[in-house]
């Protein structure tokens, strides 16, 4: 039973590519719920975490990098972060000393006209050598925009997130919980289990194949004594596929291993997992795939 002093609302993680939103929200959530890798673009979808206590609920949402787009994949995917703006009721913007010299003048004008509480994080500080280079990055965001909170954190070490919390809390709503208090994401079983195994393809495989790679979930089978999971791999050239497979499949064998041992940690049971690989030409730029992909509404 909430108190009529319960709060509940929608925080929006956002920021270039790399800068640690994925990190972040599993970091606050306590769970393992956005895939992570050092590559650029891991996040394509909007993901929402859930996290419940007796005093309030947040829902937070990591979203894509901001890119500028090259196919229609990206588009969607800047979709996504239009989307999550448009209802949060705290921004959490999201930067790192890396990119400090790249600032997107035209990502900063659209921060400088959003509405909603702003609070700018500036991540990995724990890699800043002393505590002047941390003041003139808020410094530098101050001047840049107006903000209600700059902090400096470290998502890896969750350093600081108490004080981000109590921050964002100031915000928020009164009202009752969107979602069921034991709810951890909006994603399906499903999605998650196609984005662990999307994660080890990110951390695996080099050059152009994570970026043309889609998963998806052909079956999810409750059996007694074990979850079947069969996944189709969609490269976009024949020779990325040998490339997924590898010399007698040992690439692609190595590969679902790894993703079964997260998957088995995730849904706390034994899995077995087979996996596909298929070649669709251009699936980034196919409005028909996308839909079919989850990156398209109707």
């Amino acid at each position: 039973m909430h108190t009529n002093t319960h709060q509940a609302g929608f925080v929006s993680i956002i920021g270039k590519p790399n800068v640690g939103k994925s990190t972040l929200m599993n970091a606050l959530l306590g769970e393992k719920i956005s895939i992570i890798s050092p590559k650029v673009q891991t996040t394509r979808h909007r993901i929402l975490g859930i996290l419940s206590k007796p005093e309030y609920q947040l829902v937070f949402s990591d979203t894509p990098g901001i890119i500028q787009p090259k196919y229609k994949l990206h588009g969607n995917m800047m979709e996504f972060v239009n989307q999550s703006l448009q209802d949060a009721d705290v921004v959490l913007f999201i930067t790192d000393h890396t990119h400090e010299s790249e600032e997107d003048p035209e990502l900063i004008e659209k921060l400088k006209v959003i509405k909603t509480p702003l609070i700018v994080l500036i991540n990995k500080v724990d890699e800043l050598k002393s505590n002047e280079e941390v003041m003139s990055r808020v410094e530098f965001w101050k001047n840049q925009l107006n903000c209600s909170a700059i902090l400096p954190i470290s998502a890896l070490n969750k350093f600081n997130l108490d004080t981000l919390l109590k921050q964002v809390l100031q915000h928020i709503p009164k009202g009752p919980s969107y979602y069921p208090d034991d709810q951890l994401t909006d994603k399906s079983e499903r999605f998650i289990a196609s984005e662990i195994l999307r994660e080890k393809i990110m951390m695996r495989y080099k050059e152009e194949i994570p970026y043309s790679v889609q998963v998806e979930i052909t079956e999810f089978k409750q059996e007694e004594k074990l979850l079947r999971i069969s996944a189709e791999i969609y490269v976009m050239r024949d020779s990325q596929r040998q490339i997924m497979i590898g010399k007698g499949g040992i690439a692609l064998k190595n590969t679902g291993i790894a993703a079964r041992r997260d998957m088995e940690r995730f849904f706390g049971q034994h899995i077995f997992l087979q996996t596909y690989v298929r070649v669709k030409e251009n699936w980034r730029d196919s409005d028909k795939l996308l839909k079919q992909f989850g990156y398209k509404e109707d």
